[in-house]
């Protein structure tokens, strides 16, 4: 099954560009998905398994930031196209 997920990152720091450009650089290694980010928020496409997989992996890793937050809209359906 297709999914898109979007996904905005807070870190709760004063330092915060860093590890949303890292949270993103990580979700963008597995060549299996689309990323598409903007301003507001990164999409991810692709299918369910393999996106929440690598997303899970990705929080894992950004939560050892203390006070990170996250908001997350999932969709089973694929609308890059």
């Amino acid at each position: 099954m297709k999914i898109s997920v979007e996904i905005s990152y807070y870190p709760l720091n004063e330092q915060y560009k860093k590890p949303i450009k890292a949270f993103i650089a990580t979700l963008n290694e597995n060549t299996n998905l689309i990323v598409r980010t903007n301003t507001m928020a990164t999409q991810v496409f692709g299918e369910f398994d393999e996106v929440m997989g690598t997303i899970q992996q990705c929080l894992k890793q950004a939560f050892t930031l203390p006070h990170s937050v996250f908001v997350m809209k999932v969709i089973n359906a694929d609308l890059e196209k």
